[in-house]
């Protein structure tokens, strides 16, 4: 994962943007109209505010210059010298403090004025303080403005820089310009690096990256170095001394050992002599390339005597950093055009790479904590017997009958080729259970039943427990059948014969009447006519009741027959005299409440006039009725008149709203603001 992102660096904008963003800001988000009759508290409060406002603004957008652009001296040491060789550390850091500075003073500035403010005395003077503010701290930002040019020019390179993550795998590739440094690149990773036929080409940095073992790898590409002092050199090379010292990579120095690159291999072996100190304490490998044009074998007596010196000096460092370097390793050959070789160099690299980072951190000091927490558990024999496998006898008979009978059991691979092939055959996970019926395995179990599990209700001998249970029951049906006793009425008089058909006829009437209970609870009336055998509930036993208790059942009766003749849908019969039968059945004279509701029941259907004063309403006469009908209707209209109001209703609640008409714009302006 990249460490350092520096794409996601914010514009800087230049100082006279700076000012119109900061000011319009400040417009638009502070009030903008002040009243002269306005205390002077208020005023003051406003004037302040639009100081403070615009204060926080500049000092906002200034720190996240600052905080955004990387401190040299925090990053990773390849990201400070790579950044100081582009940019030259001196002016970054000096742009960077100017950005600082003016922040301070701008809030500096605004401090003293708020202070100013505090006691001004007019609207004319805080409205002086006030540009007077404003006006100071554009100042110092118009005086930052080369600062704020130059981070931009930097932002902007910064975002066209590669994203190299200095602590992953590396491969680093290195050399003489124009030795096929970008063509290898090519080859083994998808970085598309432009490859022309002279010197130079690649001025900058380049990353691919490729996997080896289920394992990412950076390979980066640098720019050509050439054997002259280190403070000649400019900034494409420097570029390349500063990735060779400080990243943790394996180094792929070039050789060109055809001469078509236009440099000699005594001047390439100067060069892997000049920056030799570079390359301790990491894995180095030289790859002599272009073998197609020149074999390594054809080389002159000069030639390979300063191939083998650096190959040497290869050796030398593979063996000091703890490893066991051979010929083979540092020393390969390839041909980018032919692609021969690409990928053993390739491979060679990688492995050197991992070994290297395994030795490096068994030398750590966190590798012994580890390795003390590690056990690697190994059996030690218990005495010198030899112990066989064990194959069970019942195996070894099946395979010796097949092998008798030359046939070869079947596998599920076998069945599958012969029934269509993958796919179209499925195999039968059943086949193979042990059942006691072998035409139960194809039986559907399901699982889930009602919302229960079916597991949970199977039981392996529920067979054997209903058959128990079953003669348990009869048994105990056996011996009811011994010990029960009836009562045959041979051995009664006729006096308990009748008391005892008596009994059982008042026994199954009860039973009777529980059971019509019971059914017709509360689906049907208490006492259905149908169901009343014995006629016992009838106008005459009510009649003959009533008489008992010394009262008149003539109107009872009446009016009971008077409701069974109504269900059956003849016409209610009124008395000659117009009177109701709701009264008391002992008296034939109404009482007052009586006769009351009786009136009251008649006239239903006429209309009263809304100003009738009904008794129990609490009012004195009409006129009070019509007065406190009139302030009822009066205070609930306003409410009335707001619950009609709907979506499409167009209302303009206040005519003139004083937020529009009042101090915004005078005559012949139209600006606002």
């Amino acid at each position: 994962m990249v460490e350092y992102n520096l794409k996601k660096i914010t514009v800087v904008p230049n100082g006279k943007d700076f000012i119109d963003i900061i000011l319009s800001r400040t417009q638009r988000q502070t009030p903008t109209v002040v009243h002269k009759g306005s205390a002077i508290s208020c005023i003051r409060k406003f004037y302040i505010r639009k100081v403070k406002y615009t204060q926080k603004n500049f000092h906002e957008k200034l720190s996240t210059v600052i905080n955004e652009f990387p401190r040299l001296g925090d990053i990773h040491p390849f990201y400070g010298d790579f950044l100081h060789v582009l940019y030259n550390k001196d002016h970054y850091k000096l742009a960077l403090g100017q950005i600082n500075t003016a922040r301070n003073l701008i809030g500096k500035i605004a401090t003293d004025y708020v202070k100013l403010l505090t006691y001004g005395d007019s609207l004319y003077r805080c409205k002086c303080l006030k540009v007077a503010a404003l006006g100071r701290m554009c100042t110092v930002l118009k005086r930052i403005g080369p600062s704020l040019a130059y981070l931009e020019q930097v932002r902007q390179h910064m975002a066209r820089l590669p994203s190299i993550d200095p602590n992953t795998r590396t491969i680093l590739i290195c050399g003489y310009p124009n030795v096929g440094k970008s063509s290898f690149i090519n080859k083994i990773t998808r970085a598309d690096v432009d490859v022309q036929p002279y010197a130079f080409t690649t001025k900058s940095l380049f990353v691919g990256h490729m996997d080896y073992k289920y394992q990412r790898y950076q390979v980066i590409d640098t720019p050509g170095i050439l054997d002259r002092p280190f403070e000649d050199r400019n900034i494409i090379e420097m570029c390349s001394i500063t990735a060779l010292a400080h990243l943790r990579a394996a180094i792929l120095f070039f050789l060109d050992i055809s001469g078509s690159c236009g440099y000699t291999i005594a001047q390439q072996a100067a060069l892997f002599q000049s920056i030799k100190s570079l390359f301790l304490n990491k894995p180095l490998i030289v790859v002599c390339n272009k073998t197609d044009l020149q074999p390594l074998d054809g080389l002159s007596d000069e030639d390979m005597k300063l191939v083998n010196e650096m190959k040497a000096d290869a050796l030398k460092t593979a063996i000091g950093q703890g490893g066991e370097g051979t010929d083979a390793d540092v020393l390969l050959t390839m041909s980018a055009l032919t692609e021969e070789g690409v990928i053993a160099v390739k491979n060679a690299a990688c492995e050197r790479l991992l070994n290297h980072r395994v030795a490096m951190k068994m030398k750590s000091i966190k590798s012994n904590d580890r390795l003390n927490r590690l056990h690697v558990a190994v059996p030690k024999p218990r005495d010198q017997k030899e112990r066989l496998p064990c194959i069970p006898p019942g195996v070894l008979e099946a395979k010796a009958k097949q092998a008798a009978a030359g046939e070869k059991r079947k596998t599920e691979k076998d069945l599958e080729e012969e029934n269509g092939g993958a796919g179209v055959y499925s195999m039968n996970l059943r086949k193979h259970y042990i059942l006691a019926d072998d035409e139960w395995k194809e039986d559907i179990l399901p699982e889930i039943l009602d919302g229960h599990n079916v597991y949970d209700f199977i039981d392996p001998d529920i067979l054997h427990r209903v058959e128990e249970l079953e003669r348990k029951e009869g048994s105990r049906q056996a011996e009811a059948e011994d010990d029960d006793f009836e009562i045959d009425g041979a051995e009664l008089t006729p006096e308990q014969q009748e008391a005892l058909l008596e009994i059982r006829r008042k026994k199954s009437l009860l039973i009777q009447r529980h059971r019509i209970k019971k059914s017709t609870a509360e689906s049907r009336p208490i006492v259905a006519r149908k169901f009343d055998k014995d006629k016992q509930f009838t106008t005459e036993r009510m009649g003959r009741q009533l008489s008992s208790l010394g009262l008149d059942p003539s109107l009872a009766i009446n009016r009971m027959r008077s409701r069974s003749a109504s269900r059956k849908g003849r016409k209610r019969e009124r008395s000659p005299e117009g009177r109701d039968d709701r009264m008391d059945i002992d008296d034939d004279t109404p009482s007052k409440k009586q006769r009351l509701s009786r009136s009251l029941s008649r006239s239903r259907s006429v209309s009263r006039p809304p100003h009738e004063v009904v008794p129990g309403e609490g009012l004195r006469d009409s006129a009070q009725k019509v007065k406190a009908i009139k302030l009822a209707k009066k205070s609930v209209k306003k409410r009335n008149k707001n619950a009609k109001r709907g979506e499409a209703d167009r209302v303009i609640p206040t005519l003139k709203p004083k937020y529009l008409y009042s101090g915004k714009r005078s005559k012949g302006k139209t600006d606002r603001r």
